[in-house]
């Protein structure tokens, strides 16, 4: 298979590589697969057959019958390990058993995956392309890990035919600590579904805050209890639920019952999102690191109250409102903004995050998401097609 067919418009064959089936980068797989499927394209997935529980299953279920290439599931494990190898294998077959001319990486994990699987070429190979979603990106700069994962991503750009960035954060991390390079560069943001801008009914009886996602400290966690115990001391006896799964779950639990929130704090499996909106007076983000956080979009998009930490993509979300965003690790000023936010007029209130929604809405189209990506594939084959042909017997940057 020709990686520059004669008809450039021709449907491909792409295979969505990653690793955990969970949170935003598997909302953005599946909502590519979808918008990819039905513009005649040829859809697989390859992930993790670890991760994801019955929730993630349900959702390839639903799926499958979009998924022309298919679904693999292979063990991959989060940190590197000699079980890369047998992954790495089994991506590679997987490609050359479809046909896919585009190898989409999403993720530290799966951007790895794609970009070094040993596809056996036909022509020149598939094309790679590779969307971070912060992970390596997120590391502090000038930290041993940093340089290691900085200096990989460094070797990993050269097997790489175009980058997506989901946000211009970490496309910035990227040419500040990698290098700006030739390869063919994209920000492609989040896109947003018209059908989640419907306004949320707000449940009897609403929580004061909620927040959604991972329960890991990275995701600010611990300082989000620090900032709910100073509000209990100040005389505020608000009342939190969180959302969600991961391996700080019981380190939270404990520390919400040694601050003495241990009633003041409910936690709850992962579950669709807009319910849980309906269920909480204003949504808190208070993460540490973030690239384009799904959470926020949709948070925004249905004009949830919402209080998010000044840190990766979150400010391109907000535009013109990031002046209201918060340092992170700062209990005080979450706390401070927590209080100002649920003291505020109601009116002033709405009409702040109804103006919020409507910017979300002009700038974070799932359509323009589906077309730019695209888009970004056929540069990857224009930019191949005009590289010089390798060395007989020696493959390309991209294409081994």
């Amino acid at each position: 298979m020709s990686p520059t067919p004669p008809d450039a418009g021709a449907p491909r064959r792409i295979l969505h590589v990653f690793r955990a089936p969970v949170g935003g980068l598997f909302r953005h797989v599946v909502d590519l697969t979808r918008l990819q499927a039905a513009a005649g394209h040829a859809v697989g997935l390859v992930c993790d057959a670890t991760t994801g529980g019955a929730r993630a299953e349900q959702m390839l279920d639903t799926l499958a019958p979009m998924l022309a290439l298919g679904v693999l599931r292979v063990p991959m494990r989060r940190n590197p390990g000699p079980g890369d190898l047998a992954a790495l294998r089994a991506v590679a077959r997987r490609a050359e058993a479809v046909g896919a001319d585009v190898l989409h990486g999403h993720g530290a994990k799966g951007g790895a995956y794609a970009r070094l699987a040993p596809v056996r070429r036909v022509g020149c190979g598939p094309i790679r392309a590779y969307t971070p979603h912060g992970g390596s990106y997120n590391y502090r700069p000038g930290s041993p890990l940093h340089r290691l994962y900085m200096g990989v991503e460094g070797l990993l750009a050269r097997r790489t035919d175009v980058f997506l960035f989901e946000s211009a954060y970490v496309a910035g991390r990227h040419r500040a600590y990698v290098g700006p390079g030739r390869t063919v560069t994209r920000i492609v943001h989040n896109g947003i579904d018209e059908a989640e801008f419907a306004p949320v009914l707000r449940a009897e009886d609403p929580f004061d805050l909620v927040y959604v996602g991972e329960l890991r400290e990275a995701k600010g966690l611990p300082v989000l209890l620090d900032a709910l115990a100073a509000l209990h001391a100040a005389g505020r006896p608000l009342r939190l639920l969180m959302v969600g799964s991961g391996p700080d779950e019981a380190a939270l639990a404990a520390r919400a019952a040694a601050l003495g929130l241990g009633t003041a704090v409910a936690f709850e499996p992962a579950q669709p999102i807009r319910p849980v909106l309906a269920r909480g007076r204003v949504m808190v983000v208070p993460s540490f690191a973030e690239s384009l956080p799904y959470v926020v979009l949709e948070a925004a998009a249905a004009a949830q109250p919402l209080v998010a930490t000044d840190v990766g993509g979150i400010p391109e979300i907000f535009g013109d409102a990031a002046r209201d965003l918060v340092p992170p690790r700062d209990a005080g000023a979450l706390a401070g903004a927590v209080a100002r936010l649920l003291d505020a007029e109601p009116a002033v209130r709405d009409a702040r995050f109804r103006a919020l929604s409507e910017s979300v809405r002009a700038r974070f189209s799932m359509r323009s998401m589906g077309e730019s990506v695209l888009s970004g594939y056929e540069a990857g084959f224009r930019a191949r097609a005009r590289a010089p042909l390798p060395a007989a017997g020696r493959p390309g940057p991209a294409s081994a």
